[in-house]
C-alpha cells in the first residue's frame, strides 16, 4: 500500500478529532514525519482544538462571553471548512466518473458532482442534508409514526426557532426536532407537487444575514439562508428542483 493509499485527509481529520486506534496513529504519524508542509496544517489545526477545548470548559476557566463565543464560531468556522474539504474531494471522484475512470462504483447518496455556490457553505447545510436523509430512512419504517402537525407557535416557544409560514398547497408530511451544537434544530418534511423537500432550521451559533444560495450536488440540492441567530435550507433528492424561488417565498414569509 502506498503512502497516499494508506493516508488521506478522512484520516488527517480523524486524527486530529482523536478518533484513529493506536496502529492508524502511528500510520498518520509516519506520512506526517516525510510531509512536513501536511505536519504544519496538521499541527495547527491540534493547536485550534486545544485552543477552543480549554475556551469552552466554561466551568474551569474564568474565560469571558465574549471569549467564548469567539471559541464557538472558530469551532464553526473548522467545521465548515472540513466540510467544504469534502465536498471538493467527492466532486473531484464525480468527475472522474464521468470520464469512465470509475464506471463500476458509486460515492453515496449526496456526492456533489458540482458545486453551485460562490463561497464555501457553512456547516449547518451538512447537518441539513444529513435530516433530509434521515427523513427518507424515516419514511420507509412503518413502525416510525409520522408527525403531520406544523405548529410554528408551538415549535418557536419549544426551540426559539421561528420557521416560515409555508404556502396552502404544500403539505406537511413530518415534523422532526434534531440535536444541535447549539440548541434544538427543526426539520420539516413537506410534499410539493409530486415532489419531497425538506425545509431545515438551527441556530448555528452566530449571528448572520445571508441571502439565498444555492448548492447542486449530484443527488440533492440544497437552497440555504440566515436570518439573524437562525439559518434555514431546503433541500430535495432532486438535484434539478430548482429551489432558489421556494426559498425565496419561504424567507420572505419571515419578515
Amino acid at each position: 500500500m502506498t503512502d497516499v493509499e494508506a493516508v488521506n485527509e478522512t484520516d488527517l481529520d480523524a486524527y486530529v478529532d482523536n478518533q484513529l486506534d493506536t496502529p492508524a496513529r502511528l500510520r498518520v504519524e509516519n506520512h506526517l514525519a516525510r510531509h512536513p508542509d501536511v505536519a504544519a496544517r496538521v499541527m495547527a489545526d491540534l493547536g485550534m482544538r486545544t485552543t477552543l477545548k480549554l475556551a469552552l470548559q466554561t466551568e474551569q476557566t474564568n474565560s469571558s462571553p465574549a471569549t467564548r463565543e469567539a471559541a464557538r464560531r472558530l469551532t464553526a468556522s473548522l467545521e465548515g471548512r472540513r466540510m467544504w474539504t469534502s465536498l471538493q474531494r467527492i466532486a473531484a471522484i464525480a468527475v472522474l466518473i464521468s470520464i469512465g475512470w470509475f464506471a463500476n462504483s458509486s460515492i453515496g447518496p449526496f456526492g456533489p458532482s458540482e458545486v453551485n455556490a460562490s463561497t464555501h457553505p457553512p456547516a449547518f447545510v451538512e447537518q441539513a442534508l444529513r435530516a433530509h436523509q434521515t427523513s427518507l430512512v424515516r419514511e420507509a419504517m412503518p413502525s416510525q409514526p409520522e408527525v403531520k402537525t406544523y405548529d410554528r407557535e408551538e415549535i418557536r416557544a419549544a426551540t426559539a426557532i421561528l420557521m416560515p409560514k409555508l404556502p396552502k398547497d404544500w403539505q406537511v408530511v413530518d415534523v422532526q426536532i434534531f440535536p444541535s451544537d447549539f440548541g434544538p434544530s427543526v426539520e420539516a418534511t413537506i410534499e410539493k407537487d409530486g415532489m419531497r423537500l425538506s425545509l431545515f432550521a438551527v441556530r448555528p451559533g452566530h449571528f448572520g444575514v445571508e441571502p439565498v444560495k444555492d448548492l447542486k450536488m449530484s443527488n440533492a440540492e440544497a437552497a440555504w439562508w440566515q436570518i439573524g441567530e437562525i439559518a434555514y435550507a431546503l433541500v430535495s433528492s432532486n438535484p434539478e428542483a430548482g429551489l432558489s424561488d421556494e426559498a425565496e417565498l419561504l424567507k420572505n414569509s419571515l419578515h
